[in-house]
């Protein structure tokens, strides 16, 4: 595995996007399959079972991923906030947002301190402080 960097940190599961556009085409095929079956009274009530399943299957596969990333996302923050009270005797600081403190953790322990500061006078955006890591620490845990 290459090391990881700015460029290559983002990770794409292809499963679980082909799974979405499985799921999309499913979604599409009820929706014709109702518009066909709307003057046929023997077929409606199938075909619109099969538009809300369908719809309900592609937004229970949405909730599945924004789910599990959040649980992330607070565990990220709960470890570098202990990374930074370890590091500087106090936890970060509290004008850093959750997605600033998920970018922070790509920072070396040499600059993560400094880094966390700058963000919070700053404002930085999460992608200019995954930019500012100049020594930088792999998360291969993600997902």
């Amino acid at each position: 595995m290459a090391l990881q960097n700015y460029e290559n940190h983002r990770r794409q599961v292809a499963g679980y996007s082909a799974l979405l556009l499985i799921i999309a085409a499913t979604f599409v095929g009820a929706c014709v399959n109702l518009y066909q079956s709307l003057g046929d009274h023997q077929r409606l009530y199938s075909a619109s079972l099969l538009v809300v399943l369908s719809g309900c299957v592609f937004f229970a596969a949405g909730y599945a991923r924004t789910f599990a990333l959040k649980a992330q996302d607070r565990a990220i923050r709960a470890e570098e906030n202990l990374r930074h009270y370890v590091m500087a005797g106090s936890l970060l600081d509290s004008r850093l947002s959750p997605r600033q403190i998920v970018a922070l953790r790509f920072a070396s322990d040499q600059e993560f301190v400094g880094l966390a500061r700058q963000a919070a006078e700053e404002g930085m955006a999460p992608d200019q402080i995954k930019r500012a890591v100049r020594d930088w620490r792999a998360d291969t845990y993600r997902v």
